[in-house]
């Protein structure tokens, strides 16, 4: 029987970066992929800062394109930032995971596609790993650590629907099409984000670009019933004909591909991190940010977290994962406290009013600002939009209250 210091399953982003980092440890690892190709699970808009290909060591091979621009449209408002230079990048999601993979072969890890989890079990010190090859009989391995990077499905610490935590759960779907050069560069190096009761109720909706003559069209919606609207919203798949009719304003596209998953998120953070040797990462303990969805970086981040403390376990130096499920909980557990209360009142809660009123105190801001509300969570610049507005409103008042008092001078 064949065996490993630590077998992974789901070579996700979570799950690619873990293994990397682990064999470049010099650790014996083996990445576990279900699907036979990176492309036949290719379900995330993928949408990230410039700081993450740095950050995480991404080639610039694994980017669709760099986006300078962040536009959010409500029902009745719109707004736009723009930078002179690159702000993010919209990912490959597919090249992504597979040149994980490949780093993963290059510092001497193993990499089986097409090999789908079945079972695992304690045995003399050690567990031993079911998995069905496609089309041949299930094998058996041996490992010291199993991991679980199988996102929201948590097949091998949660397998049972019943025994999982209260969960915020949400469903999205995105079209990947081909459309003319007009249309195309009236979106290119553009985030474009919808909210509102028009675009996307109990949710939002997005447009971004990909390879030339390539965009991402797509729209989330998460479960619960929203205090305003009555229940028959229109179907996902509705809202993004609407942003394809309505905003793009076009017939002519071609359909490239059309793909999706569920986000379920563990209010709190009650999710399972350990078991004995077996330790979750990514999605599989909640590492997405419920307010935007946004789950790459934050799924390396844990993956690459977890790794450190697979090595302490490996080397006798510490008997379980208690750290770091204690470390995970420092590095996300209150901003994604606070994303997860903004985003019920947001998307389950607020009028069509409210939105359009918290969308222009977000204008108030400067470009820097806003990425850091997106992507830091750095949720107290949402109150300095509104301190400008009213500074504005007070000088407009000082201002007309001169003028009619005939003062030269204007308060500034």
């Amino acid at each position: 029987m064949k065996s490993f210091d630590v077998i992974i399953v789901g070579a996700g982003p979570a799950g690619g970066h873990c293994a990397r980092q682990l064999a470049g440890a010099g650790i014996s690892v083996l990445l576990v992929e279900q699907h036979q190709t990176f492309e036949a699970n290719n379900f995330s808009s993928a949408v990230t800062p410039m700081e993450t290909l740095a950050q995480f060591e991404l080639s610039e091979s694994v980017v669709g394109s760099f986006w300078n621009q962040l536009v959010i449209v409500s029902t009745q408002v719109r707004k736009q930032w723009e930078s002179s230079t690159a702000l993010g990048a919209v990912l490959n999601f597919a090249k992504l995971r597979e040149f994980l993979a490949g780093e993963v072969t290059r510092n001497g890890g193993e990499v089986w596609l097409g090999h789908r989890y079945l079972s695992h079990s304690s045995q003399d010190g050690e567990t031993v790993v079911m998995l069905k090859p496609q089309g041949k009989e299930p094998i058996a391995l041996r490992t010291r650590v199993l991991v679980d990077a199988t996102g929201s499905a948590r097949s091998l610490l949660s397998p049972h629907r019943q025994k999982r935590p209260d969960f915020f759960s949400g469903t999205g779907i995105e079209y990947l099409i081909k459309v003319d050069d007009s249309t195309y560069q009236s979106c290119a190096e553009s985030l474009i984000f919808f909210l509102g009761h028009h675009w996307m109720p109990q949710g939002y909706s997005w447009i971004f670009p990909m390879e030339r003559n390539i965009l991402k069209v797509g729209a989330a919606r998460y479960y619960g019933q929203h205090q305003i609207l009555k229940d028959n919203y229109p179907a996902i798949k509705q809202s993004i004909e609407l942003l394809i009719k309505d905003y793009l304003q076009i017939d002519d596209y071609h359909r490239l591909e059309t793909h999706g998953s569920t986000l379920h998120y563990s209010r709190g953070l009650q999710d399972i991190y350990y078991r004995d040797n077996l330790i979750a990462i990514g999605d599989a303990v909640s590492s997405v940010n419920c307010l935007g969805g946004e789950g790459i970086r934050h799924g390396m981040a844990s993956g690459q977290i977890a790794s450190e403390y697979i090595q302490e376990y490996l080397a006798d130096r510490t008997r379980d994962f208690a750290a770091y499920q204690h470390h995970l909980h420092q590095h996300f557990k209150r901003s994604w406290d606070i994303s997860e209360r903004i985003a019920r009142k947001v998307y389950l809660e607020y009028s069509d009013r409210r939105i359009d009123q918290g969308l222009a105190y977000l204008g108030n801001l400067e470009v820097s600002e806003v990425i850091e509300l997106l992507f830091s969570y750095r949720f107290e610049n949402m109150t300095k939009g509104v301190g400008r507005i009213l500074l504005s409103k007070l000088t407009e008042f000082w201002q007309k209250i001169g003028q009619r008092l005939g003062l030269s001078s204007t308060i500034g």
